[in-house]
This record gives structure tokens, sequence and C-alpha cells, in this order.
């Protein structure tokens, strides 16, 4: 990268930064009452879309009062702040779609019908697969640190409940996405935003290899090879270490809309959460805008793969 571009990218990420506040306040009042909230460019010029599924936040009193965990200990498994490192996407002329209901409650990237029994009265045991015996249903049954959520179980209606509110809501809304960006760019490449706890990928024997992203594609089911790679390369460019689909591939939402044979790509991004938040007090750290920064030029490079006018990745 340019002195020149780095330096616009810097500039740009400052101005970011400033309206982020207000960016945060008025996502702060709307996400009580819904089940995503879709950030929108000015001039939608970009096949991209990026999604953040487990960002969500609001966790509902009568939710807490359900749990044995309090309101620290339950947000685990929350990806946290992910929404905020990548809300410079609009500025770039793609859409940003952000879960609301955390992941605790209901996990927008399991099945619909992956219930687990031991927490859902009423579900047969069959079928059960690897994710639901752990616990990590589409209606949790513990946190991430494998930390048990309820008391009891609940009622298969109240499962079914959240379901409907939370989870059909959210990927209709993606899958209208894509078909909409497939209509009009020909082309709909989906960026799925998360976050790592650092104990997932520091357990090797050299702690500085350790990758910082981790790129998850399906081993190539989801997406395109130049299209990987270009994000691949993207991430290494700013200075990054880039894993892929180790220990991470991707989960129902890549199985679900990476279909690259109908110029539908899918990719996920794991983000090691250690450089930009203290995850134990769960507070974004001192390098959380540092961090940010270095985002900014990945993801302009992102969104410009499919901008009008600009060859979109190999089919």
């Amino acid at each position: 990268m340019s002195r020149e571009i780095a330096g616009t990218m810097a500039i740009l990420a400052d101005f970011i930064g400033i309206v982020s506040s207000i960016w945060a306040l008025c996502y702060g009042c709307r996400m009580q009452d819904t089940p995503f909230t879709l950030f929108e460019p000015v001039h939608r010029s970009s096949c991209v879309v990026f999604a953040t599924p487990h960002s969500g936040r609001h966790y509902a009193p009568e939710f807490l009062a359900q749990s044995v965990l309090d309101s620290h200990a339950i947000r685990a498994s929350e990806d946290a702040f992910v929404d905020h490192l990548f809300e410079p996407a609009v500025q770039f002329g793609a859409p940003l779609l952000v879960a609301n209901a955390p992941r605790a409650y209901v996990d927008l990237n399991r099945a619909c019908d992956e219930l687990d029994p031991a927490v859902i009265e009423g579900v047969k045991s069959l079928g059960v697969n690897a994710r639901i015996a752990s616990g990590l249903g589409v209606v949790p049954r513990v946190v991430a640190i494998g930390t048990p959520i309820y008391r009891g179980k609940i009622s298969l209606k109240e499962a079914q409940e959240r379901i409907d509110r939370i989870w059909w809501p959210y990927h209709h809304k993606l899958t209208a996405l894509l078909d909409q960006t497939r209509v009009q760019f020909g082309q709909a490449i989906l960026i799925d935003c998360h976050s790592m706890p650092h104990s997932a990928v520091s357990r090797g024997p050299l702690e500085g290899t350790a990758p910082q992203i981790v790129l998850g594609d399906r081993f190539g089911a989801a997406a395109d090879e130049t299209l990987m790679a270009h994000i691949h390369g993207a991430f290494v460019e700013a200075g990054f270490r880039v894993a892929r689909n180790t220990p991470f591939a991707g989960a129902f939402i890549s199985r679900r809309y990476g279909k690259p044979q109908m110029g539908q790509h899918a990719v996920q991004i794991e983000i090691d959460r250690s450089l930009y938040m203290d995850e134990a007090r769960i507070r974004p750290s001192a390098e959380f805008d540092a961090v940010r920064r270095r985002l900014v030029g990945v993801i302009a490079d992102i969104a410009r793969l499919g901008q009008s006018g600009q060859e979109l990745a190999a089919q």
C-alpha cells in the first residue's frame, strides 16, 4: 500500500471514529425492539454484504432472570464489538447486517432444527450432532466456555418462539440481501464476521506464530479460491497473521449461503479477540482504535472486489 493510500485510509479511519459514537447511539436505541439492524450505504456500489450474527448484546431482563449466569458471565459467547470493527463497510458501498439478540439466546449460525433435548423439553434425542451434544445448538445450553446457561429446561414453545422472532427474520433479511445483490451485480459475496477467544489459537508451541485471523470457506466449498486468496492477501498486507479453515472453517451460515457455482460466495472471518479487547472484562482495549484503523484498509479492499465496473471474483 502506498504512503498516499495509507494516509487517506488513516484520515478516513479517524473520521469513522468520530461518527462511531453517533452510530452506536442510534444502534442502541433500535436494537431493543428488532432482531437485527441493517446499515446501508448512501450509494450501493459493491456486491459484498457484511454481517455480524454473533455481536448482539441486548440481554433482555427476562432472559437474564432465567439464567444462572450474571450479566457479565453470560457474554462469554458474544463476539463483542465486532459490529464496531466492521461498521466502516457502509463507507465503501457495502451493507452491514448486525444481529441484535445475543448468541446465548439464539444462535443464528446454527440450523433452526438443531434443537438440544438436554435444554428444550419435548425434543427427541434422535439425530443429535456434535454441536448439539456440546450444548451449542440453535438455542444454546451453555456459553462458549462450557458453563450452563439455565437452571433447568425451557419449553419447546419458548424455543420455537425465539426461532420465529429472531432466527427467521435475520435469515429472511440476509437471503433477500444476497438475492438482491446477485440481481444488481451478477454475483454476491457474504463476509460473515466473527471473533474468537485467544485460547482457540494460542495452543500451539510457538505463541508468536498463532494466527490472528482465521478465514473459513469450508475448505473451498463455500467460496472461490481467487476470492479467498484476495481476502487473505488483504489481511496479510495489513500486518495480520492469517490461517485458513483451522480451527474454524465455517458453520451453518457458510454452508447455507456459500454457493460459488451459483455466483454466491461466503467467507467467514474470525478475529482474535485479544487483539482489540480485554477478554476478561469484555471491554475494548487500548489497541482497539489501532486495530480498527488497520481493518479499514482491509474492508475497503474487500468491498472493491465487487464494485461496479470492476471484475468480480472468478467463478
